[in-house]
């Protein structure tokens, strides 16, 4: 291990042009959302437009010009850092992480419901039997802990892998039900575009599919670690960005020629329309492999978002708003071990817990899913806030965009996320009981948020000040103090 600025620990730079793109496609296309917003009907495609338009462009131009202005290991907190204060970066680096310990256990989960059709039609109920699902979660979640451990030199293999099984599998999706479409036409019709009578359920829709958008900014998180990153940034933001946002449309669309609203399953909605147009095309001996790459996609969804949300904990264990330990590296492989070990603990607890209160594995994969889309949209409130602050009175020289492309980003992007926060509060269909699903979703909310005011004040109070220099030639800080990232 390396150290840079007196005791700083310094990360490998092992993220090339080519990683990033594949990082991206993998972290943002997630085909495990896809089913729980089409299950909601033609609409949702209306609201993937809008959410592409007002959410993930913006994003993209966000990311560019934060990364740009505050390059470095940390990402979402950095930046509120930076642009708003400490415990305004605090927070929303808290939020992102807190985020994933949630997102995590959904990508568990919605592995398990596809990996059994590897086994054969004859174990898919697996996927709804709670012990087996607990299980092999469990199995999963400690595997990639220990990859990531590692170190990134090796987990980003996985990530590169599901990058290329996201591809695949959703080629072979999308030209399936092209295939299908073609020779036998579809019941969908022109009224599953309207807006339906009663909206609630579609309203969640938005929160999740503004949370299946978000992963543009997982490379600046890891800043440090990425090979010339001013160069590199903005073209692997543009091209992933492109193909994810029409592989979501695609595959939206795909699933409801195959399957149809009422009938997709959002834990097994991707094998399900698969296996409905394979029997119908003739070529049923594809669900098998079609399965283990969609595992493998799966797989490297969780490697992507594990490896990059622990580095928010990493980055503010230096900065002692955490305990030190979470500031640790491990000292063969120079990664955040700690902070990657309580995020697989502290993710573990929450599957037991939401297997133990929830009606069955699909809302309890629905109920998390809620959650993690309220505290991951918090860090994007400050982001594009940050937009807006710099184009109304921030300085303009070396920024990456004018004033103007600036206010609409941050307008738009602004309007955007609080609009998906507040409908992420509205029970998607899956849920059985709304008094239970209220309280946990602002027991959650509101409880992960107490803890950040808790370690901020907590452990902000231990910070070590920065000395000022008295004189010429006096240096400004001392041996052995920590330096800010």
């Amino acid at each position: 291990m390396s150290t840079t600025g007196g005791n700083q620990p310094h990360l490998k730079r092992v993220l090339g042009r080519w990683d990033l793109v594949l990082l991206f496609v993998v972290a943002v296309f997630n085909l495990n959302v896809v089913p729980s917003i089409a299950a909601n009907g033609g609409v949702t495609v209306w609201l993937w437009l809008i959410a592409l338009l007002l959410f993930f462009w913006p994003q993209g131009i966000a990311v560019v010009e934060l990364a740009h202005r505050y390059p470095g290991e940390g990402g979402v907190y950095l930046w509120a850092k930076e642009v708003f204060g400490d415990f305004h970066g605090f927070l929303s680096g808290w939020c992102y992480w807190t985020n994933n310990m949630l997102y995590v256990p959904t990508v568990m989960l919605y592995f398990v419901g596809v990996s059994v059709f590897a086994l054969g039609p004859g174990h898919a109920a697996l996927a709804d039997d709670k012990t087996f699902a607990m299980i092999a979660s469990f199995a999963l979640l400690t595997f990639l802990t220990l990859l990531n451990i590692i170190g990134l030199g090796v987990g980003k293999w996985l990530n590169n892998v599901g990058a290329i099984g996201t591809f695949i599998a959703a080629a072979v999706l999308v030209g399936l039900g092209v295939t299908v479409w073609s020779r036998f036409g579809t019941t969908v019709t022109a009224s599953e575009f309207h807006i339906p009578a009663d909206p609630k359920f579609v309203l969640n829709s938005f929160g999740v599919i503004c949370f299946g958008l978000v992963g543009l900014e997982l490379a600046s998180v890891m800043g440090d670690e990425i090979r010339d990153p001013r160069k590199t940034l903005p073209g692997a933001v543009a091209w992933g960005g492109l193909v994810s946002g029409v592989l979501y449309v695609g595959a939206t669309l795909t699933l409801l020629v195959a399957i149809g609203k009422n009938d997709i399953s959002v834990l097994q909605g991707i094998v399900q329309g698969v296996s409905q147009m394979a029997a119908k095309a003739g070529v049923g001996w594809i669900i098998a492999p079609f399965a283990v790459m969609l595992s493998l996609s799966i797989a490297g969804i969780g490697s992507a978002w594990m490896g990059g949300s622990a580095r928010i904990p990493f980055v503010a264990g230096l900065d002692s708003y955490m305990p030190a330990a979470m500031g640790r590296v491990h000292p063969k492989y120079s990664t955040p071990h700690v902070a990657l070990i309580v995020q697989g603990m502290v993710s573990l607890i929450l599957i037991a817990l939401n297997f133990t209160l929830s009606g069955g594995v699909q809302e309890a994969f629905q109920k998390m899913l809620s959650a993690a889309v309220v505290l991951q949209q918090v860090p994007f409130l400050y982001v594009f806030a940050a937009l807006l602050k710099f184009s109304l009175r921030g300085r303009m020289q070396g920024a990456r965009y004018g004033r103007g492309t600036l206010l609409f980003a941050g307008v738009a992007g602004l309007v955007t996320t609080t609009l998906a926060i507040i409908v992420a509060f509205f029970p998607a269909k899956q849920i059985t009981s709304l008094w239970r699903y209220e309280v946990s979703m602002f027991g959650i909310t509101f409880g992960f948020i107490a803890l950040a005011v808790f370690f901020f004040y907590g452990y902000g109070r231990l910070k070590t000040p920065e000395p000022v220099a008295t004189g010429p030639g006096q240096a400004s800080a001392q041996a052995g103090e920590r330096v800010r990232p």
